[in-house]
Formats: C-alpha cells, structure tokens, sequence
C-alpha cells in the first residue's frame, strides 16, 4: 500500500475502547509515546483491530496548534 501522507508511525495496540459509533485506540510508537486515534467501529471491524497487533498511526493534517497554560 502507497499513500501520500507522509507522517506514518509504527507502533503497537495498546488498547480499543468502542463507544456507541466511534472507537479509541491507543497506539505506544516507542519510549512511552502514545498516540491515540478516533476511528470509526465500522473501520476497527474491517482493519480487524485488537490489543498487541502492529499498526500504524497515519498522520495527516493541515495545523499542527500548540497550547500552554
């Protein structure tokens, strides 16, 4: 598979918490790191998502905003 994102990141499942229509998951891509995504159910179902698979966060959005208190 190409796409034309180019911020991808290995990582593993560390969790997949389903809600009513929209799924957590929680990806650690190294030394602690975890990224978490918003996905559909629909899409976890197809992806066949679960704890301590290998995946991969892809990462592509137009801002990138940093905040401070």
């Amino acid at each position: 598979m190409k796409i034309s994102a180019r911020n991808v990141i290995k990582g593993k499942i560390l969790s997949v918490t389903r809600g009513a229509t929209t799924s957590h998951i929680r990806l650690e891509i190294g030394d602690g790191a975890v990224v978490t995504a918003s996905i559909t159910n629909e899409a976890v179902d197809d992806l066949g998502l679960v704890e301590d698979q290998q995946a991969y966060a892809v990462i592509k959005a137009s801002d990138v905003m940093i905040g401070v208190d």
